[in-house]
């Protein structure tokens, strides 16, 4: 009966469990010139140019030969084939901002090397809010939605968002979720864009963006924050089958923008690093009030969300940002030219690199539940 009742409780998906006892997101990280990178920055065509930072002069490649190594157990080997197989007449989608495109490319990126050239596509939406990449042989969609703050926002626009007075609208998830129903796996992630260090504007009632007077309440980022888990977990209780789909969330990617946090030179950031943190304790500046409230309501969640612990593992990793070596989004100023430190990136990550890890770690929930 035991048996039984385990069988009857498996999650789509899944093909085994994780070692009992292991925490795949407690670890360590270790050199490996065997099995990395997992793909050539090369060979991947579908990477943007804002990720490809050996075309953009980047002289080292380091940051690409380090493999996460779990305390308890060994994480199973990416299997493209198991993964496309397992995806087979089915749509995988991420959604949320440019942190989760990086892990939808990556993906992309993992599977697309098996696939001959005629037998996939990648096409975006002419606003760019939606790309799809379909694997032709297999009927199957990874697709990608951008949506930086789940709810509907003045910024949903994937070209044109950089807007300095944020605003998200109560009681809209649908705007953004008409684009979720029938998906089967479903990566979600929402951080960055909250962290704006003043309150969160919020419209209320049937107002538009546009509108010259709004009608506009004001709440704590924590708030703010709370209100969009809330609308994400209603919706994907009424919307999700959970005897068919699995749901997702890759938790706050940790930022390196001010070098004195590991002991570095003050003024400094991500500019110019090439090695770890080696700091086990190791916590940046990132907030942990965030991670509180997906704790607490995640908890109350009768649908179960597999939560990508990406944070702690990332915030090791000061090498593995894009920093200078992308493609701008506008001229460099001669200013800028003379101080690097000015304008590297210390939020993305170059491609291949660490977001791959965050794909196995998905990999390894999605096949292998503990």
């Amino acid at each position: 009966k035991k048996k039984e009742a385990k069988s009857t409780s498996k999650l789509p998906f899944a093909i085994g469990e994780t070692e009992e006892g292991c925490d795949i997101f407690s670890g360590r990280w270790v050199r490996d010139e065997l099995t990395r990178p997992l793909y050539e920055e090369s060979e991947c065509p579908y990477i943007q140019p804002q990720l490809t930072c050996q075309e953009h002069g980047r002289p080292d490649k380091e940051y690409q030969k380090w493999r996460w190594q779990p305390y308890g157990c060994d994480l199973p080997r990416f299997n493209a084939t198991l993964m496309l197989e397992s995806l087979r007449g089915k749509r995988m989608m991420f959604v949320g901002d440019s942190l989760n495109r990086g892990q939808y490319v990556s993906m992309v990126c993992l599977l697309h090397r098996i696939l001959p050239p005629n037998a996939k596509s990648l096409k975006s939406s002419i606003d760019q809010s939606l790309t799809v990449f379909r694997a032709k042989d297999y009927n199957a969609t990874i697709e990608f939605n951008w949506a930086p703050f789940l709810l509907e926002s003045n910024s949903d626009n994937a070209i044109v968002h950089r807007v300095d007075d944020r605003m998200v609208k109560k009681g809209s998830i649908n705007k953004h979720g008409k684009n979720w129903k029938g998906v089967d796996v479903l990566v979600f992630n929402t951080y960055l864009w909250w962290m704006t260090g003043r309150k969160m504007k919020f419209l209320k009632g049937k107002g538009s963006f546009k509108d010259e007077k709004k009608d506009i309440e004001e709440l704590t980022t924590e708030d703010a924050y709370r209100v969009a888990m809330k609308s994400m977990l209603k919706w994907v209780r009424k919307n999700m089958d959970r005897n068919k789909t699995r749901v997702f969330f890759t938790s706050m990617s940790p930022l390196h923008i001010k070098s004195q946090e590991w002991g570095g030179e003050p003024g400094g950031n991500c500019y110019n690093e090439t090695t770890l943190i080696e700091d086990p304790n190791y916590w940046g500046s990132e907030n942990k009030n965030i991670m509180q409230v997906i704790v607490e309501e995640f908890g109350k969640s009768k649908y179960p969300i597999t939560f990508l612990n990406i944070t702690q593992l990332s915030s090791y990793r000061k090498d593995a940002h894009t920093s200078i070596y992308k493609k701008q989004w506008s001229p460099l100023t001669p200013e800028q030219l003379a101080n690097p430190i000015s304008y590297a990136d210390c939020v993305h990550w170059c491609l291949p690199g660490l977001q791959d890890t965050w794909n196995e770690l998905l990999f390894t929930k999605l096949f292998y539940p503990g």
